[in-house]
């Protein structure tokens, strides 16, 4: 019996991303899956795309009622009511490395009999994973950071107040351009801007940003943290970008001490967004931002500002979509055989965890 595979709206209205495209939708009808689509308020590929297809359209979050052996696609959250979960899902779950929400998800999925393959952990036989939005988190959350350095210039108060999702990436760049000359007017000089994990996807990303906006970028990845901190040199830069994912042996970036210490630092965008990981490598905040409320004042003199939003890509829903999707098919194609290889490295992480 071939898959069946029911894609949920997501939950959050600043949530516009998708996993799969109408042409992935095609591709997969083509090769004998079953593919319903739920309506979306806030999806930003339009759901004509999908019903041109031939696929199911249903009403916006109507999953809980599919049927038992359907398999959920989303992205981000399940609605936090604490029903028991009965089906495969297929999302990123944020739950298997000591997140404080993590215990309380993977309890709904053992009381209702259903499992998690947390896009995450799709993984080839060498363990890199098969799909990801990693450069648009990056290209996003260098953005956000530079709107923060130029909220800075233009008053005491933390900025800017919230964000939009863009239409494109020159829209984007656009509006960069605005907002870096406004701070440049007032009298400060170019920031300066230290990129670490920057040879992964998210540090390629952010570098790509910021070197197309004219900007001095250091990059560092693994050589130059081996040795384990401190690192002065971080707070030598105007603003930090962090691409480094929360996992045991990560060392401690900037720490509480940085916080009063002299410094040219003043705007961290923590990409990597893990706040309530134990391997947290900035601890000097403790809890996540949103396109709603951006930004974490942790210190008023001298400013030092948080930007820790966790769906970045958002920011930019079109292209990391499109993007993402493309990655991820390959892998939605072999879901008629869910037992084995990534989808059953998959469900092994999964049983582990709740065992």
């Amino acid at each position: 019996m071939q898959p069946h595979i029911w894609v949920r709206a997501e939950q959050r209205q600043s949530e516009q991303r998708v996993g799969i495209t109408p042409d992935g939708v095609a591709a997969l009808l083509a090769k004998g899956f079953q593919l319903t689509v739920e309506r979306s308020s806030c999806r930003a590929i339009p759901i004509d795309g999908y019903a041109a297809t031939g696929c199911a359209i249903v009403p916006e979050n109507s999953w809980p009622t599919a049927p038992h052996d359907a398999i959920i696609f989303g992205l981000k959250e399940l609605p936090d009511d604490g029903t028991p979960l009965a089906h495969r899902h297929i999302m990123f779950g944020h739950a298997f490395k000591g997140q404080t929400d993590g215990p309380a998800l993977l309890a709904r999925f053992k009381a209702g009999g259903g499992a998690l393959y947390d896009l995450e952990y799709l993984t080839d036989p060498n363990g890199k994973r098969v799909a990801a939005f990693g450069y648009w988190a990056g290209y996003a959350g260098a953005a956000m950071g530079l709107k923060v350095w130029a909220a800075q210039q233009a008053g005491d108060l933390p900025g800017p107040a919230s964000v939009d999702p863009y239409p494109s990436k020159d829209a984007l760049l656009a509006d960069l351009v605005s907002d870096l000359s406004a701070g440049l007017a007032n009298g400060a000089e170019k920031p300066t801007s230290i990129i670490i994990g920057a040879l992964g996807r998210v540090g390629s990303g952010a570098g790509d940003l910021l070197t197309a906006m004219g900007l001095e970028v250091t990059r560092w990845d693994m050589a130059q943290t081996a040795k384990g901190g401190p690192f002065p040199e971080i707070l030598d830069h105007n603003l930090f970008v962090n691409c480094v994912l929360a996992m045991p042996g990560i060392p401690v970036f900037v720490p509480k001490s940085a916080i009063t210490a002299p410094r040219r630092l003043s705007v961290i965008a923590d990409v990597s967004c893990d706040p309530s990981s134990a391997y947290n490598p900035i601890p000097i905040y403790d809890h996540s931002t949103s396109f709603s409320n951006p930004v974490i004042r942790v210190s008023a003199n001298p400013k030092l500002d948080v930007m820790a939003i966790d769906n970045l890509p958002s920011m930019l829903p079109v292209e990391s979509s499109q993007d993402y999707a493309a990655q991820l098919l390959p892998a939605l194609a072999t879901l008629d055989q869910i037992d084995q290889g990534l989808w059953g490295r998959a469900r092994t992480i999964f049983d582990k965890h709740t065992a």
